[in-house]
């Protein structure tokens, strides 16, 4: 196997198959086989886009011939959201001891020396599901719970020591698109993730944010609460939280569903169960852009099982045989909340 480095510009297209790819610099680096995009939810549809595959009418736009129409490319665009509601609290027991020179210093020798301490955590300590109404068949709120009342871009709570918890829905109803501001593959692509467009994500988030409150109210926890930091106490109507979630929601980084999966007679697919794109032969796609709907999750491990799939697929390998398995549903999910 030879590694090439390179900006891939787009596929090469010869009697309706790909066969290789063209980079930025002119030259083309052909296949044996077949041509396989893992280039993201972002860049793999720019990539079939240049390569003329993908809504005629906007490729047109951008002087690319056609040489499949398939609308589906560059839609579907979702991404999970999130936002984290903070805490101060009464004792001295957060991980804020560690947030200065010495105690940073402290953290990296101990991982660094020994492979323990508080560096060896992602501090992610703990995580979990919940549904946020009766009549929702599957947990469709997420959390995950940090020991430290820090920002993403690395700003600690003026409070000091605190902890906070994320938390977001699952399955946003919002979609968005990838689409090219020209036909130049060194130009990066329009990204518009729609985020919030739809009615239900504001309900959804302010309902996360009431039950994350109903959670930090209990006993067990509510003992260790000097006040809540963000939103704050003031934030209580729909107005304010509509606020709060409109300047703090933020994205967890998983973008995906833009060259989803389907059947070959549904014109908004743009690969088969195979993963091979629909109209053009030798040329598959293995990556998160071929979900349908964005998980109640993650997407690193389903991202990692598109790729065993995909590989199964591409060796000529038999698939696991079937499996009955089902899910535990709660049998009361239908007229309870929990």
């Amino acid at each position: 196997m030879t590694l090439k480095r390179g900006l891939a510009a787009r596929v090469i297209i010869e009697d309706g198959r790909a066969t290789g790819v063209e980079l930025a610099d002119g030259e083309r680096v052909m296949a044996d086989c077949e041509v396989i995009l893992a280039a993201s939810s972002i860049n793999t549809p720019k990539l079939l886009m240049l390569s003329g595959i993908g809504p005629a009418a906007h490729l047109a736009e951008h002087g690319i011939e056609v040489l499949a129409d398939r609308p589906g490319v560059g839609s579907n665009l979702q991404d999970h959201l999130e936002l984290y509601l903070q805490y101060a609290t009464k004792d001295p027991i957060s991980l804020y001891k560690y947030w200065n020179f010495w105690g940073k210093a402290y953290t990296g020798a101990m991982w660094l020396l020994f492979g323990k301490g508080p560096g060896a955590s992602n501090q992610f300590e703990s995580c979990g599901f919940i549904r946020s109404a009766a009549g929702i068949p599957y947990p469709d709120i997420q959390y995950h719970f940090l020991p430290i009342a820090v920002r993403y871009d690395g700003q600690a709570a003026a409070e000091g020591h605190g902890f906070q918890t994320h938390v977001g829905p699952m399955r946003s109803k919002s979609r968005g698109t990838v689409r090219l501001r020209s036909n130049d593959p060194l130009e990066a692509p329009e990204i518009k993730f729609n985020y919030m467009s739809h009615d239900d994500d504001w309900t959804e988030f302010r309902t996360a944010i009431r039950l994350t409150r109903e959670i930090m109210a209990q006993p067990a926890i509510a003992q260790y609460i000097k006040h809540e930091i963000q939103p704050g106490s003031a934030h209580q109507d729909d107005a304010a939280l509509d606020a709060f979630i409109t300047e703090h929601a933020e994205s967890a980084y998983h973008p995906c569903g833009t060259t989803r999966m389907g059947r070959a007679d549904d014109p908004d697919a743009v690969v088969d169960p195979h993963g091979r794109v629909i109209g053009v032969g030798g040329l598959r796609v293995a990556d998160s852009s071929v979900f349908p709907r964005i998980t109640n999750g993650n997407l690193n491990g389903p991202s990692i099982l598109v790729g065993e799939k995909m590989a199964d697929h591409i060796l000529g390998r038999d698939p696991l045989p079937a499996s009955n398995q089902e899910p535990w549903v709660n049998p009361n999910w239908q007229t309870k909340q929990r």
